[in-house]
């Protein structure tokens, strides 16, 4: 009778034995792969033409969100949602914004430029006024963020490739620079000066040395512009990347933790 008692036992034993090797090893992949997705951080960004992507139809145009994931470890993604022509309005407008709000969770950063497209008066689909419409727009960026427990940071608008008679950078943005700065107190929001950063950088390379940051490119010198290029907007991969750089100086410099920690140490 003991002996088929222990037996008994010992067959339920295995049994459980082999119940538990089976779930617990799909609880410790399923609980790993919980916690791997928990440590990934994606960075969304919201933007215009000078942040965007591009084909490599278009090469070396880039942007400097299309070269942003290169500065950080594998820990971050980088989710580029900028598209070319768009002004905070449109952007909205065409539910860009929505689209990114979806996806967006809490723990990630959306990284928001605009300006440049803002400024066209004569397009009332894209303009909007620095001091109201435009801080108004940004706003529904912030919020939308934060309901969504994710941490958004102002970045203002690049500048373009514009030098005086004496050879001294200037500004091209108006009021929009200083209206963002503005927001950004009003709602305790990081604000990434990239428009002081790039003059700062523009002035340094000077008028020529500048020519090969933006897509400057002389007739035959590339297949994709065989006329040549003469664009003070927009950048070549070099230029994109020196952009992308002053981005990332900025999220250090503000101190946006976690997403800093994550920064390659060379780039």
């Amino acid at each position: 009778m003991r002996q088929k008692l222990k037996e008994k036992m010992l067959w339920v034993s295995l049994l459980l034995l082999v119940i538990c090797m089976i779930f617990g090893d799909n609880v410790a992949t399923s609980t790993n792969n919980e916690n791997t997705h928990k440590h990934i951080i994606t960075v969304y960004l919201a933007g215009d033409s000078t942040v965007s992507d591009y084909s490599s139809s278009l090469a070396p145009r880039a942007g400097w969100g299309q070269v942003l994931n290169r500065f950080f470890d594998d820990k971050i993604v980088v989710k580029n949602e900028a598209s070319s022509g768009r002004s905070s309005k449109s952007f909205i407008d065409e539910g860009r914004l929505k689209s990114i709000l979806d996806q967006i969770e809490k723990g990630d950063y959306l990284l928001i430029q605009f300006g440049h497209n803002d400024e066209k008066k004569e397009d009332p689909t894209r303009y909007t006024e620095p001091y109201s419409t435009y801080k108004s727009y940004l706003k529904q960026y912030i919020d939308g963020a934060r309901a969504k427990q994710a941490i958004p940071v102002l970045v203002t608008p690049v500048e373009r490739r514009r030098f005086s008679e004496k050879g001294r950078a200037r500004d091209t943005h108006g009021e929009y620079p200083a209206a963002m700065k503005e927001l950004g107190m009003e709602e305790n929001v990081p604000v990434i000066d990239l428009t002081a950063k790039s003059k700062a950088l523009f002035q340094e390379l000077g008028p020529e040395r500048t020519k090969s940051v933006f897509l400057w490119l002389d007739a035959e010198e590339n297949k994709n512009y065989p006329n040549g290029v003469h664009d003070n907007t927009h950048f070549q991969e070099a230029g994109a990347e020196k952009t992308a750089s002053l981005v990332l100086e900025g999220i250090d410099e503000s101190m946006l933790v976690p997403l800093r920690n994550h920064i390659l140490k060379k780039h």
